[in-house]
């Protein structure tokens, strides 16, 4: 009797686990990096250790974007030294201070926009 409720019991869990996987929150998606000549230079740099969305919410002076490109190479990014300056361009233009970073809409669980 033991063996037939623990495989009752077992299907019941195998049965459900579909349903409450469906009930797990979705990933917010973000903005893809901006078309250019360094997008696939940038994301293949810097998207090995971050989200795109953290460089996207990135707003920095090309000043400090060299400084911070500089920092992940001296930490190992995986950056063509003939690309550097053309990825500090890339981000400086497309992620300046002036720009206000686009906003992520979070929306509270049960709620709709």
């Amino acid at each position: 009797m033991f063996k037939l409720r623990l495989l009752l019991l077992a299907v019941l869990v195998m049965g459900c686990t579909p349903f409450f996987a469906a009930q797990r929150p979705k990933p917010v998606a973000y903005p893809d990096l901006p078309p250019g000549p360094m997008q696939a230079t940038a994301r293949t740099a810097c998207t090995e250790c971050h989200d795109e969305h953290i460089i996207v919410q990135q707003r920095l002076s090309k000043d400090a974007w060299t400084k911070d490109v500089d920092k992940m190479i001296r930490w190992g990014t995986l950056l063509d030294p003939k690309d550097r300056d053309a990825l500090i361009d890339y981000l400086s233009t497309n992620f300046p201070p002036e720009k206000s970073a686009d906003p992520i809409a979070k929306v509270a669980k049960g709620k709709q926009r």
